[in-house]
C-alpha cells in the first residue's frame, strides 16, 4: 500500500489558491483512478484507489496546513506505511519557479509549514516529496497573502500543464520508484511540452 498526501487548506475559500496545489493534484489523481472507497479518517479525506496497478490511499488532510503532520502520522501508523519509501507528499514550493517540479527522497522543510509539521510528527525528514513551483515573478510584500491567493489568469495554463506532469510523475513513482520519478520530473518539462 502506498500513501500519497496532497497538502492544502480545507474550505471553499482556499480551493483554487497556490497553497492548495497538493489538493488539486490529489483531485486529478482521483479522477483518473479506479475508486475503491472514500471516507474521513485521521482528520483527512482518504480515497482508496487503484492507480498504476497499485493500491493507494490518496489523502487530503483537513487539519489546515500547519497541522498536516497529525493526519500523515496517523494514516502512516494505521495503515503500516513505510514512510521512507511508500509515502509521497505533494506540496507547493515558493522556491521553485511556477511550472517547475522537483522530486526528492528527503530534505528540510524549506519554510513550508505543512512539511515542518510532518517532519515534527514523524520525527524525521526522510520521506519522498513532490514539490510544485509557485515562485512569484515579481517581488512580493507578504508571503502568506501570496500563497493564499488564487492563480492569475496568465498562470492558469502553466499550472494545468504542471499538474499534468505531476500526475505522470506520481504514476512513475508508483510503477518504477523514486529514481525514475526524479529523472522524469527534475528537468524543465514544461519547456519540452511547450515546444511540441
Amino acid at each position: 500500500m502506498k500513501l500519497i498526501v496532497g497538502l492544502g487548506n480545507p474550505g471553499r475559500k482556499y480551493e483554487r489558491t497556490r497553497h492548495n496545489l497538493g489538493f488539486l493534484l490529489i483531485d486529478q489523481l482521483i479522477e483518473q483512478s479506479t475508486i475503491v472507497s472514500s471516507r474521513t479518517e485521521c482528520e483527512a479525506i482518504v480515497t482508496k484507489v487503484t492507480l498504476a496497478d497499485q493500491h493507494c490511499l490518496l489523502a487530503k488532510p483537513q487539519t489546515f496546513m500547519n497541522l498536516s503532520g497529525k493526519a500523515v502520522s496517523c494514516l502512516a501508523s494505521k495503515h503500516y506505511i513505510d514512510t521512507n519509501t511508500s509515502l509521497l507528499v505533494i506540496f507547493d514550493d515558493v522556491a521553485l519557479p511556477i511550472g517547475r517540479l522537483r522530486v526528492r527522497p528527503n530534505g528540510s522543510a524549506g519554510g513550508h509549514n505543512g512539511i515542518k509539521s510532518i517532519i515534527a510528527e514523524l520525527n524525521k525528514n526522510v520521506f519522498p516529496r513532490l514539490r510544485l513551483g509557485i515562485k512569484p515573478i515579481e517581488p512580493i510584500l507578504e508571503l502568506a497573502d501570496f500563497v493564499l491567493s488564487p492563480f492569475e489568469k496568465n498562470e492558469v495554463d502553466t499550472v494545468e500543464k504542471m499538474l499534468s506532469v505531476g500526475r505522470e510523475t506520481v504514476e512513475i513513482w508508483l510503477a518504477q520508484g523514486i529514481d525514475k520519478a526524479m529523472a522524469f520530473a527534475n528537468t524543465d518539462l514544461l519547456k519540452e511540452k511547450n515546444k511540441k
